[in-house]
């Protein structure tokens, strides 16, 4: 089943003895920061199930209204720190929480309420940002009183000042420069406005790499898909002027060595962009399920490091294995893991182990069906991951879509799923030939696979065979038509 990394017989409860167990509240405040709470007695042992800690849970108070999710996770300074967040900056309860190596979790008493899913380190003035939080490496707080009001999303380098400002993103789309040491803030942007976008913004991930700052706003409801309203966008600044590069919902940018990666998703699939070697390249992937296709309902997936230099991404219910390099420009590594129906909003890895952040329980909008509001943490090993369901999905490189004569899809992701099936339909008048094309290697070098004739506004499907795998696919019409092409992995 999706979700359980263990084997169903295989589910037990087990006791570790990794010494005692406290969940500190505001409470601490009176005691100097980092100092942990009296301790409870010897014999106290944390209790593990499936890889949960149930002690680690964090939870609001209000019914309904609001939500607890776990935004976002940083190792540092010798503790796993974690920063929860409410909807739309309502609620108590949440804040600034760090966990020991004993799995001891205390609630910092400089924690404030918010909506926070960004976390950085800022390696020249050796701090953690998470939240409005800055931490130095003895686990010394300060807060950013001029942002915490905001709904925090992204926390970037700054292009002109890395050694000395950062740049935060709100989900309302502003853009704040914020100076490392006197946390002084000042608005350089207010991007909602700049985008063009006139709807409900969402903004959430961020990036400053090759020169430029990328963001990512999944705005994306029945408008999207009915063709209506396209306010989601994947854009860059250069310090000057910002250019639009996708008018669909994007989620995540991370990168390194001068190559970014993005994920956001249309009515036709996931798309995955890269920029690499001065351009922007265009991939599609699979949906896992389209309980994901709402800006609420795919809170922060990630792209993260959880091994050294290895890239793990979380995209619409899949997670993939994503080299942090490229090669003559392309993403040579993406492969398929496994897919899950839960709330990532971010993971990391502690002392081994691969943490899942969750967001598990959410009253919002007066939905009672949840109960209280409350969320935790997944700890597991990264190899753990391959036991989630089974890698699966559906999607399409056109849906119902204008396709100009003799010009290729993009390509659309094809290695590490089973069986295989491509469906092709059209609304023209006339019989229409669509090439199908296979890159097998990975190195953008195309074979013609198959040409399949389809009957005036007629549909055909085909079945590859069982074991054929390629690394991408691609199809190309022989007429411009209003077309579909649609690929199912089972």
């Amino acid at each position: 089943m999706p979700g359980h990394f263990l084997p169903a017989a295989a589910v037990v409860m087990f006791f570790i003895a990794l010494g005692p167990v406290v969940a500190a509240e505001a409470e601490t405040a009176g005691q100097p920061a980092g100092e942990q709470p009296p301790a409870a007695a010897k014999d106290t042992m944390p209790t593990s199930i499936s890889g949960v800690f149930p002690h680690l849970a964090v939870s609001v108070d209000e019914v309904p209204g609001t939500e607890t999710g776990i935004g976002a996770l940083m190792p540092w300074a010798d503790r796993l720190w974690m920063v929860t967040y409410v909807a739309h900056i309502r609620g108590s309860g949440t804040g600034l929480f760090e966990i020991d190596p004993t799995f001891r979790m205390t609630k910092r008493p400089e924690s404030v309420v918010g909506t926070y899913a960004n976390r950085m380190i800022h390696p020249p003035s050796k701090q953690c940002i998470i939240g409005p939080h800055f931490i130095d490496a003895k686990r010394n707080v300060r807060t950013c009183a001029a942002i915490k009001g905001h709904r925090l999303t992204a926390t970037m380098t700054h292009l002109k000042d890395k050694a000395n400002k950062v740049y935060f993103l709100t989900m309302e789309g502003r853009l704040f420069e914020v100076d490392v040491h006197s946390l002084q803030a000042t608005q350089v942007a207010n991007v909602k406005k700049e985008l063009g976008i006139k709807g409900r913004c969402h903004f959430k991930g961020g990036f400053t790499g090759a020169g430029r700052v990328v963001v990512a706003n999944n705005s994306y409801d029945e408008g999207d898909v009915l063709g209506a309203s396209h306010d989601g966008r994947l854009a860059e600044w250069n310090g000057k002027k910002w250019t639009v590069i996708e008018r669909t919902a994007f989620c995540e940018v991370m990168g390194a060595h001068n190559t970014i990666f993005a994920t956001g998703w249309d009515p036709a699939s996931v798309i995955l962009k890269v920029f690499a070697k001065g351009k922007w390249s265009t991939y599609r992937l699979p949906k896992a399920s389209h309980a994901f296709d709402h800006a609420w309902f795919t809170e922060w997936p990630r792209i993260r490091e959880v091994e050294t230099e290895r890239f793990l991404m979380h995209a619409h219910g899949m997670f993939y294995e994503l080299s942090s390099l490229v090669y003559e420009g392309r993403p040579w590594a993406l492969k398929p893991i496994s897919v899950h129906l839960r709330m990532v909003p971010d993971f990391c890895s502690w002392r081994g182990l691969t943490v899942l952040a969750g967001d598990q329980a959410t009253a919002c909008g007066g939905n009672l069906l949840a109960g209280q509001p409350q969320s935790n943490l997944v700890f597991l090993k990264t190899d753990d991951l391959w036991r989630f369901g089974k890698p699966k999905g559906f999607g399409g490189v056109w849906r119902e879509a204008g396709v100009k004569a003799a010009e290729p899809s993009d390509p659309y992701l094809m290695t590490g799923f089973d069986r295989k099936c491509l469906h092709l339909a059209h609304e023209t008048d006339a019989d229409v030939e669509f090439t199908v094309e296979v890159d097998f290697i990975g190195d953008g070098t195309w074979k013609v696979y198959e040409k399949i004739a389809v009957p005036p506004r007629g549909y055909v499907h085909h079945e590859f065979p069982p074991g054929f795998g390629a690394h991408w696919v691609r199809v190309t019409a022989d007429k411009d038509c209003r077309a579909t092409a649609w690929f199912v992995y089972n």
